[in-house]
């Protein structure tokens, strides 16, 4: 290859002038490869973007490329990550659901201690009933708590403050019942 199909190749490769691929074939002896990194380092071309492509042989002699094998196997691998971690996710939430229990009381007696998986289920069958039935307990005295293995104190901190808030409207409403019934019993008099 003579000196002007190597600089009409490096310019088309490079995309540059005539004159730079001219002088950067000669700073380095008319090396193609070496001129491309002269330019490169000069700032007249960007870097190649890393891949890697390369060829192998198989069984009947032909060439494959490569690049198709490992694009794949990194998306098996970022697929393996995701399921792995997810995965552990879902392992985590199962073992907190069977190592703490939902815990009913009434007048400090338990009416209940039930594994939260369990609780979970029925609630995913009879989820309005369920809500409904919880929330008539409340005024009836029951008070819900979680206990297990975990510290749960925040989440029984609030279950509390349900607890209490039905039984202060209940108190509330007992009160005000009463204060009407001393009125009517004042207006016969």
């Amino acid at each position: 290859m003579d000196e002007l199909e190597k600089v009409e190749k490096l310019r088309s490769r490079a995309n540059v002038t005539y004159d730079e691929a001219r002088d950067a074939l000669r700073a380095c002896d008319g090396d193609l490869l070496d001129a491309m990194v002269y330019l490169e380092k000069l700032g007249k071309v960007d870097a190649p973007r890393q891949s890697v492509v390369t060829t192998s042989a198989d069984t009947s002699g032909s060439y494959q490329d490569v690049t198709a094998r490992v694009t794949s196997s990194e998306r098996k691998a970022d697929a393996n990550a995701f399921s792995g971690s997810f995965g552990h996710f879902v392992k985590t939430i199962c073992q907190k659901l069977s190592d703490n229990f939902l815990r009913i009381e009434q007048d400090d007696k338990e009416l209940l201690t039930a594994p939260l998986w369990a609780v979970l289920i029925v609630f995913m069958i009879t989820n309005a009933f369920m809500l409904v039935a919880i929330v008539v307990s409340l005024f009836f005295g029951c008070r819900y708590s979680i206990c297990g293995k975990d510290d749960l104190s925040k989440v029984n901190e609030v279950m509390g403050r349900f607890s209490d808030a039905a039984t202060t409207l209940k108190e509330g409403r007992k009160a005000e019942n009463n204060e009407e019934g001393s009125k009517e019993e004042n207006k016969e008099d």
